[in-house]
């Protein structure tokens, strides 16, 4: 099997860099080990937050650029996407979210603790309390059936069919997959936790590492009297640990969890039971934060985060393969751009992923 551009990796990445590799009119083939949206890689779930607020004016601003290419996806897709939901952003390191989106030229406003509990009763505040207003609630599982619908329209996305080694000769690549050898002229390779190993393969060092995340959604607590609850905002409590919540599109749900909550692990594991340990301290951030829901989960998910030493992301090419990793928990707002990025740096074009190359480089590790 030849192909012009193969893509490894079918989550939220890899699917966005087929996308932009379908509107440039390029032949490519998708590849991963199991369906769209399947529960042992980091994608899957039914939601994702879309926020500008973050502690460095690099990423404010990349977000908003982000958030275009949404617009866009939408509009190709004619599903809406995201959600619009105001986030309360507390916390001992809220003043530095601030200071980056007021750097950034982002709208927040800044109001007391008081004033929040009256416009967002659903959530127990501490302090002073950022309100974003521009953020809102990515329906996840859509997004990757979206995006997977685009791409199978302009090539081939093959499930089950994993991809086992990847060499690179200098002219072209070749892939080892379990259903035999395919030649592309470029890869592009965004295989989530695999992604190291696979290219260490090719002799290629990719820093990273694995965690088991765990996420439990919460329905409210007791019989509410008629009427609806009060609408619930996204939030994040930047502290020692970093609890979030987000309410689920289309329920009265709401997710919560722990940022970078959970343990080390080795991403062949197959067992993504709940963690009693994990479930406890995320039990206590709902006691702690959602007043209006049994803090006892109705449901608990497992997820895998893709981890670079220092959180940012890796975007880079070396030869003839691409490399996209390291989104670290807080890359699927950012997907469509990843995807744009990916597929700009494997069709040799000199685009917007040119002037963060020290920022997202592998060269960052090595003191290039």
């Amino acid at each position: 099997m030849r192909t012009e551009y193969a893509v490894v990796g079918g989550g939220i990445t890899g699917l966005s860099a087929a996308w932009a590799l379908a509107r440039r009119g390029r032949e490519f083939s998708v590849f991963d080990l199991a369906a769209v949206g399947h529960r042992g890689g980091g994608s899957h779930g039914a939601c994702r937050v879309f926020r500008r607020g973050y502690d460095d004016p690099a990423y404010v601003l990349l977000a908003a650029r982000a958030r275009v290419l949404w617009d866009e996806l939408e509009e190709t897709s004619g599903e809406r996407l995201l959600h619009p939901t105001p986030q309360l952003t507390f916390g001992p390191q809220m003043p530095l979210v601030r200071a980056a989106m007021q750097a950034a030229g982002a709208a927040c406003e800044l109001i007391a603790a008081g004033e929040s509990v009256a416009r967002f009763p659903g959530v127990r505040v501490t302090g002073e309390v950022l309100v974003e207003p521009e953020s809102a609630v990515i329906s996840a599982d859509r997004s990757l059936a979206a995006l997977a619908a685009l791409a199978g329209a302009a090539g081939a996305v093959s499930a089950d069919m994993p991809v086992t080694a990847l060499a690179d000769d200098g002219r072209r690549v070749l892939l080892s997959t379990t259903a035999g050898d395919v030649e592309a002229a470029r890869v592009i390779v965004c295989a989530g936790p695999w992604t190291a190993g696979l290219l260490a393969g090719a002799g290629i060092a990719v820093p990273g590492s694995a965690t088991l995340e765990q996420v439990a959604y919460l329905v409210p607590a007791g019989q509410r009297a008629a009427g609806q609850p009060p609408a619930m905002p996204i939030f994040i409590h930047h502290g020692g640990e970093i609890p979030y919540g987000l309410p689920v599109p289309g329920s009265d749900r709401y997710k919560v969890g722990i940022h970078h909550g959970g343990p080390p692990i080795d991403p062949d594991l197959r067992d993504h039971g709940a963690d009693p340990a994990l479930g406890e301290r995320i039990e206590l951030a709902a006691r702690t934060f959602l007043p209006g829901f049994d803090p006892r989960p109705a449901e608990v998910e497992r997820c895998v985060y893709d981890n670079s030493p220092d959180t940012d992301f890796i975007v880079d090419r070396i030869g003839n393969l691409v490399i996209g990793s390291g989104t670290s928990g807080h890359g699927f707002k950012f997907g469509p751009l990843l995807g744009e990025w990916l597929a700009e740096l494997a069709a040799d074009e000199v685009g917007e992923v040119a002037r963060y190359g020290a920022k997202f480089g592998l060269g960052r590790f090595h003191g290039r």
